[in-house]
């Protein structure tokens, strides 16, 4: 078989530069994917009650970059959607991340008041706080807040989501879930926030029905690479299996999924509750309030964070440590011995963490460098 490009990856990063290269220099585009489905990790698909779930967990779709939602917008029609998080602390469900409702629900009305009173005059009202940057507050107060708030929100959730202290990661991770000086309950606080009204995977099938694009599943990297006659190569798995594992494996986390069908059209009261402290899983989700559909079921997901066994288990998270940073750098020191031969991009390919509409960012940016 001949084409003139090779993605590897069929996830957003890899469907969206396959789009483009068809679409607009009308090249030939041979796509494959290990998995039986595109999409990559915001996959759904109606299980057998019918109820659209998201396979590999929630995924919300949140940007201010106004490109890369005109562009999806080509391929969906948008659900306006609002993501709300509760986290089960001391028995009670308050909102994250941590601002001043979640206060009022945990303290007495004159603590709650003194706290947001102190939070606001010492950095101001709207903004967003790491936690381990308000652990360095000199007021005894505020000392007070943070060590309560590190020790039931953040500490055993990052032991269990990451496998070890907050303090070990890189502060990029702590700098996601703030404080928020403020009582907006949305999760995100981007301009843009909805889901495709018919589900991830119809707008990755639409992204890929041109003429231009042959689409291989069930296909990994090793089976094509002396099979198909190519040009170009874009490259958006794990970057240290492209290198048959030179430097090491690069350190994962990985996830597995219970999922339950319940005879009530409810479970829960928002999208996704955390469970800092309680039980081994995560977080729980109830889809429903993800995709907005009306059926008299509804299917939970318990979420359970877990090591990444090389062949075994599917890699999700790269784990953010200086160390893990300078094991990628070995491998980008190989790609730059390939002279710009293979285009590596996505969250797998550049041992980093994207976001939806990162993950699309990237693949624009690449392509218009093309």
């Amino acid at each position: 078989m001949q084409t003139d490009w090779l993605i590897i990856g069929a996830g957003l990063t890899g469907t969206t530069l396959a789009e483009r290269i068809a679409s607009q220099r009308d090249e030939r585009v041979v796509i494959a994917d290990q998995r039986d489905h595109v999409g990559g990790n915001a996959y759904d698909e109606y299980n057998e009650h019918g109820v659209l779930t998201h396979r590999y967990g929630p995924h919300i779709f949140h940007t201010n970059d106004r490109e890369v939602f005109d562009y999806l917008s080509l391929f969906t029609a948008w659900r306006p959607y609002q993501h709300k998080v509760l986290g089960m602390v001391e028995g009670r469900l308050v909102p994250l991340p941590f601002n001043i409702n979640s206060l009022e629900a945990l303290f007495t009305s004159s603590m709650a008041t003194k706290f947001s009173d102190k939070l606001i005059a010492a950095y101001g009202f709207g903004a967003r706080v790491p936690i381990l940057k308000l652990r360095e507050a000199e007021d005894a107060d505020l000392k007070f807040l943070a060590d309560y708030v590190y020790r039931n929100v953040f500490e055993n959730y990052t032991k269990k989501q990451w496998g070890m202290a907050p303090e070990a990661l890189s502060p990029s991770v702590t700098a996601r879930v703030p404080i928020l000086v403020s009582r907006d309950d949305r999760y995100f606080q981007d301009e843009y926030q909805a889901m495709p009204r018919e589900g991830y995977t119809k707008m990755v099938r639409r992204m890929l029905t041109h003429p231009n694009i042959r689409i291989l599943l069930n296909t990994s990297w090793q089976e094509v690479k002396d099979e198909i006659s190519y040009k170009y190569l874009v490259f958006t798995g794990p970057i240290d299996e492209f290198f048959e594992l030179k430097h090491g494996a690069l350190p994962y986390r990985s996830l597995r999924f219970d999922v339950e069908t319940l005879t009530t059209e409810r479970f829960q009261e928002a999208a996704v509750v955390n469970y800092p402290n309680d039980y081994s899983y995560t977080r729980i989700t109830e889809q429903k309030w993800l995709t907005g559909q009306s059926h008299p079921q509804t299917s939970v997901l318990f979420e359970y964070s877990q090591e990444h066994v090389h062949g075994e288990t599917d890699p999700y998270y790269p784990i953010p440590t200086d160390a893990n940073r300078a094991q990628f750098g070995f491998y980008e020191d190989e790609v730059t011995q390939l002279g710009g031969k293979v285009i590596f991009a996505g969250r797998l390919a550049d041992y980093q963490y994207y976001n939806m509409d990162q993950a699309v960012a990237r693949a624009l940016a690449i392509f218009r460098r093309l």
